[in-house]
């Protein structure tokens, strides 16, 4: 990280497929948990933003978030769901539950109000019925995702769930795909919107065409048409409206130009 830092770069991602478990084969030499490694990243670097990527919901606890008390860690979680069905998660071979994953997610929101949860959803997983159905869309309203990405069950070779029968029709399963897609559409809108009037840090990536692109800290995607050169840069950014699935913003640049505002505390 800090030979990426030398090199320009101003925000890092820990990612892997099983993040919580960082460390469970490591022993003696530097930390061997996650919270051990945001720590010694936090303490050994002097990196802008450190973003987390995907957590089960059991590895989210207090302890956890109050390294979040720094404010270069992101306030973006990403859980996967993918069943709102302890009968379908069950047979995910999930080790959690529907109640595990709406704790972690009560958790996040009451000790750090406007962080993003994302998350992940399969349905028409074998057997799934009806009810399953209705269980992962009520959950999924509920957690309020900034995102949420949905995938239509297909088998995987070497995994058990290929041995099921995938008795779901596919009818169903395109049916149950759009109403998530709707459902994850309508609660990123509804997220953005509750940003609007507020500043974020934006990370502006590059411009193309006379505009800026970049994302806040919480994984929103804004633009904007400032004629300053932004480019790399972490800049606090009034959020004004929604464009789409990305915000316009107004960056906050020591500036004379008269429509840039400061920041309201």
């Amino acid at each position: 990280i800090n030979r990426l830092v030398d090199a320009g770069y101003r925000e890092v991602v820990l990612t892997g497929t099983q993040l919580g478990t960082y460390g469970f084969d490591l022993s003696g030499n530097g930390p061997s948990t996650l919270f051990g490694l945001i720590s010694a990243v936090l303490d050994a670097t002097d990196v802008d933003r450190i973003r987390v990527s995907s957590l089960q919901p059991k590895e989210i606890d207090r302890a956890l978030l109050d390294l979040w008390s720094d404010k270069r860690l992101c306030p973006h979680f990403h859980m996967p769901l993918q069943s709102g069905s302890d009968v379908v998660l069950k047979r995910m071979r999930r080790r959690y539950s529907a109640a595990d994953y709406e704790r972690a997610v009560e958790l996040v929101r009451d000790r750090l109000p406007q962080s993003a949860i994302t998350g992940d959803v399969i349905t028409g997983f074998p057997d799934e019925t009806a009810s399953d159905f209705r269980l992962t869309y009520e959950l999924a309203e509920r957690s309020g995702f900034s995102a949420l990405h949905v995938f239509p069950f297909s088998a995987r070779p070497g995994t058990t769930a290929a041995h099921f029968d995938d008795n779901v029709p596919p009818e169903t399963k395109s049916d149950r795909v759009a109403e998530l897609i709707e459902l994850g559409a309508r609660t990123g809108r509804e997220f953005r919107d509750g940003l609007l009037g507020t500043s974020r840090p934006v990370l502006w990536e590059g411009r193309q065409a006379g505009t800026w692109t970049g994302l806040t800290d919480n994984y929103v995607r804004v633009t904007a048409g400032s004629e300053k050169d932004l480019f790399n840069r972490v800049v606090q950014t009034r959020l004004i409206e929604q464009a789409g699935e990305a915000v316009v913003g107004v960056p906050l640049l020591a500036t004379a130009d008269p429509t840039v505002q400061p920041a309201a505390n």
